[in-house]
C-alpha cells in the first residue's frame, strides 16, 4: 500500500487553508464541537480514504476511516466518521472531500476496465501508465492499485523500454543492436520494446525482446500478432493505446497478456456526500 506522508498532506492542506477558514472564525464557532460524516453518493471503489481522514487528524480533530482504499461499495455507504472543532472540520471538509472523489474516480475507472476484461480472459493484467496529472503520480497509483490494477513503469528509472524515439539515435540496425545492448547492460531487466507494426513485433521478438507493447494495434491487429508468434514464443504481448473499460473485453480476446492504459488519470470523479452538524 502507497503511504502519502504528512507534508504532502500538509501541502493540500495549506493550498486551500492558507491562512484559517475565515467565515467559520468570523461567525464565532470555530471552537464549537461538530461531527462530520462522508459518504458514497454511488456506486464506487473508493480510494485515498486514509489519507482523508489523516487530513483532519493533522488539522485536531478525531477521524475514523469506514472504508479502506479498494473496497467497493454502494450508493448511501459510510466512507469516514470525524469529529472535532467546527474550525477543523470545515478546514478539511473540501480537502479530504474533493481527494476522496478524485482519487475514488480514479480507481473506479481502472476497476471496471480490470472487471471487463478478466471477465474474458481471468489470466490478464491491467498496467496503468506514468502518465498521471503532474505532481499527482504517488495519489494516482495508490488508486489504480487499490484497484488491481498494476504499474506499467513507475519512472524512467523503472523499466526498460526501447522506444522509436531511442531507435533514431542507433543507425540502420537500432533494433537488433540495441535490444541486444540492453540484454546484456540490464540482465536483471525484462525488455520491453515498443512497435507500431506487425512486421515490427516479430522482428523484435527475432531480436530478443521479451514483451511487445503493440502500440495502438486494433484488437483484429492484436490477435493476428500473437498468433504470427505462434504458442512457443516465450515472451509476453502487452495492447497499449485507447484501452478503456468499452473495448477492454475485446483486447483481452485476443490472447495478449497485458493491457496498457491511462484511462483511469482522465476519470470524472465519483461524488461523496457530506454532512456536518453539531456533536
Amino acid at each position: 500500500m502507497f503511504v502519502i506522508d504528512d507534508t504532502a498532506l500538509m501541502a493540500l492542506i495549506r493550498e486551500d487553508v492558507p491562512a484559517g477558514d475565515l467565515t467559520t472564525r468570523s461567525l464565532g464557532i470555530a471552537t464549537d464541537a461538530g461531527e462530520i460524516t462522508m459518504r458514497a453518493r454511488a456506486p464506487m471503489t473508493v480510494a485515498c480514504s486514509e489519507e482523508a481522514v489523516r487530513i483532519f487528524q493533522l488539522l485536531g480533530a478525531e477521524a475514523w476511516i469506514a472504508c479502506p482504499s479498494g473496497k467497493r461499495v454502494e450508493e448511501g455507504e459510510m466512507l469516514l466518521f470525524g469529529r472535532g472543532q467546527a474550525e477543523a472540520l470545515h478546514a478539511g471538509w473540501k480537502v479530504a472531500q474533493t481527494l476522496m472523489e478524485w482519487a475514488s474516480g480514479v480507481a473506479s475507472c481502472a476497476s471496471d476496465i480490470l472487471s471487463a476484461a478478466q471477465a474474458v480472459n481471468p489470466a490478464i493484467s491491467v498496467a496503468c501508465t506514468r502518465k498521471s496529472v503532474p505532481g499527482t503520480r504517488a495519489l494516482s497509483l495508490k488508486a489504480i492499485t487499490a484497484a488491481g490494477a498494476t504499474i506499467h513503469r513507475a519512472g524512467l528509472s523503472d523499466t526498460v523500454l526501447l522506444f522509436a524515439e531511442h531507435r533514431v539515435f542507433g543507425g540502420e540496425d537500432a533494433l537488433a543492436t540495441q535490444i541486444a545492448l540492453l540484454r546484456q547492460s540490464c540482465p536483471e531487466r525484462r525488455v520491453v520494446v515498443e512497435v507500431s507494426s506487425r512486421d515490427e513485433a516479430l522482428a523484435a521478438a527475432k531480436a530478443g525482446a521479451e514483451v511487445l507493447q503493440l502500440e495502438k494495434f486494433p484488437p483484429a491487429e492484436v490477435a493476428a500478432t500473437v498468433a504470427a508468434l505462434g504458442p512457443d514464443w516465450p515472451g509476453k504481448v502487452a495492447a497499449a493505446g485507447g484501452i478503456n473499460a468499452k473495448n477492454a473485453a475485446d483486447y483481452a480476446a485476443t490472447g495478449a497478456h497485458v493491457l496498457v492504459t491511462s484511462a483511469p488519470y482522465t476519470a470524472p470523479p465519483r461524488d461523496v456526500k457530506v454532512h456536518i452538524g453539531m456533536a
